[in-house]
C-alpha cells in the first residue's frame, strides 16, 4: 500500500473524524478513526472504525449485518478529516435509521426528518 496513515493529522488521543457518506451523496454518519483503523479499511475495503467508549476496533456491520463496503477514501486538505464514500447496507444508524442525522432544528424547534427503518 503506497499512502501512509501516518501522514494524517490526529488529535491528541490518536483519532481522527471519519465521516461515511452514500455515493448517492447521502450523509450517513461521523464516528473515529485511529492509524490502524484506516489502514484495515484500506486493506479489506470494509469500513473499520475505533469505538472511544469500548477501546477497540469496531467493523461496521460486524454485528447488524448493516455493512459499509468502501468506494473512496479521502482526505480534506488539512489532513485532519476524513470523508468515506461507501455502500451502504441497510440502516448507518444505531436507531435503525438511514442516516446518524435524522433530526433538524427548524425555526427553533427540533423536527424528526426520518422514521426508524422497517425491519
Amino acid at each position: 500500500m503506497g499512502f501512509d496513515p501516518d501522514i494524517l493529522k490526529y488529535d491528541a488521543n490518536g483519532l481522527i473524524p471519519a465521516i461515511a457518506q452514500d455515493r448517492d451523496g447521502a450523509v450517513l454518519m461521523m464516528a473515529w478513526m485511529n492509524a490502524e483503523a484506516v489502514r484495515k479499511t484500506l486493506e479489506t475495503r470494509r469500513v473499520t472504525y475505533w469505538s472511544r467508549s469500548r477501546q477497540a476496533f469496531w467493523i461496521k456491520g460486524e454485528t447488524s449485518g448493516h455493512v459499509q463496503e468502501l468506494v473512496d477514501f479521502r482526505v480534506d486538505c488539512d489532513r485532519d478529516c476524513l470523508l468515506l464514500i461507501v455502500d451502504q447496507t441497510g440502516p448507518a444508524c444505531h436507531t435503525n435509521r438511514r442516516s446518524c442525522f435524522y433530526t433538524a432544528v427548524r425555526d427553533g424547534d427540533e423536527v424528526e426528518l426520518m422514521a426508524p427503518m422497517a425491519d
